[in-house]
């Protein structure tokens, strides 16, 4: 019965849907549930601090995921068909347009970082297709090659430092990753003796897809199309680089260190845990990061959220109020970090 919570993953989704088909204030809905209901219930909705799970090859959790590329399909589809057939007009189209953007990072870009961890290729393009409809282009490579490996040091822009406000750090992460992406794919070329400017840059091939993708949505459905898929994307993609934000802010290691789980910051909030295919349960993520997500234990001495990733959200974006909620917690963090023995210290 706990994988069945899963399901909650694909609810807002759903409701971008049914608000593209529906035009009007239904336009609205997703954004209402997840930063309106969600947002609000998450606060007194308590926590799952279980590590009771299933079976890492049970099959339901793989069949949400699955559920969710499925759903982002009918998110990305119904907004291109509301737009063509007029079922959104006037401000319903922005509402639409965020509404997507909001559902895409959640049933698209989640699940895509679940199965891009997978060594199966089919996998692994489902990833990289959800990626791509979300308008990001760096993800995929930064994330695994360069996250992982650095993060919690300054050569990881995906780690947001003590002080930065997410905005700040959103202009940062975002050339950052690209620039390191960029790098990385640059180097494993010339390993192979070929030009970062060829085909076989998965970052270049990335851009001209959505450039491609931005052309036929001009051709379609003019200059109101396109502006729509970029206010689309740029919420997925603010959506995702708010969860990077949250997820390491202020904490560090040295590089020599290995990641353990005081390195990332854990939420076990009922909501994230199930609307989130529990992301929130990033340490153990970082710890073993191809455990499947139904398999991800929580650490009673990980640094932990005063909230879930959705009650988050609106404090993160007043940053004093974000530092009043954290700070605290942070500091505490630095105080202890040298005392505490990692869950895994055998391992190390």
């Amino acid at each position: 019965m706990r994988n069945a919570k899963y399901l909650l993953s694909i609810l807002p989704g759903l409701a971008a849907i049914a608000g593209n088909v529906l035009g009007g204030y239904y336009s609205a809905l997703c954004i209402v549930i997840v930063l309106g209901v969600f947002a609000a219930t998450e606060w007194f909705l308590g926590k799952d601090v279980s590590n009771e799970h299933s079976e890492p090859r049970d099959f339901f959790p793989e069949f949400i995921v699955y559920l969710n590329v499925l759903v982002f399909t009918g998110v990305w589809v119904s907004l291109l068909l509301g737009l063509h057939f007029e079922w959104l007009q006037g401000s319903s189209v922005w509402l639409a347009a965020v509404s997507s953007g909001i559902a895409a990072g959640n049933c698209g870009i989640i699940p895509a970082h679940e199965l891009i961890h997978k060594a199966n290729p089919v996998k692994q393009w489902l990833g990289k297709y959800l990626l791509t409809g979300s308008g990001n282009v760096y993800f995929h490579i930064h994330h695994l090659r360069v996250h992982h490996r650095f993060v919690g040091t300054h050569k990881d822009s995906a780690t947001a430092r003590r002080n930065e406000s997410v905005y700040s750090f959103f202009l940062r992460t975002t050339a950052g990753q690209f620039s390191e992406a960029w790098e990385s794919e640059a180097n494993r070329l010339r390993k192979m003796g070929k030009s970062a400017w060829g085909m076989g840059n998965q970052i270049l091939r990335n851009c001209l897809w959505q450039l491609f993708i931005g052309c036929l949505v001009f051709w379609q459905l003019g200059i109101t199309g396109l502006a729509v898929l970029g206010v689309y994307a740029l919420t997925a993609n603010f959506l995702l680089e708010y969860v990077n934000y949250i997820e390491h802010y202020g904490l560090y290691r040295a590089e020599t260190e290995r990641v353990n789980e005081l390195h990332s910051w854990n939420s076990d909030s009922n909501i994230s845990r199930y609307m989130l295919i529990d992301l929130s349960r990033h340490a153990d993520h970082h710890y073993f990061a191809s455990k499947p997500y139904h398999t991800l234990n929580t650490y009673e001495n990980a640094p932990t959220l005063p909230g879930g990733y959705a009650a988050l959200f609106f404090p993160a974006l007043v940053p004093p109020l974000w530092r009043a909620l954290v700070h605290p917690r942070l500091d505490a963090w630095e105080k202890n970090r040298e005392q505490i023995k990692p869950a895994h210290a055998e391992s190390i």
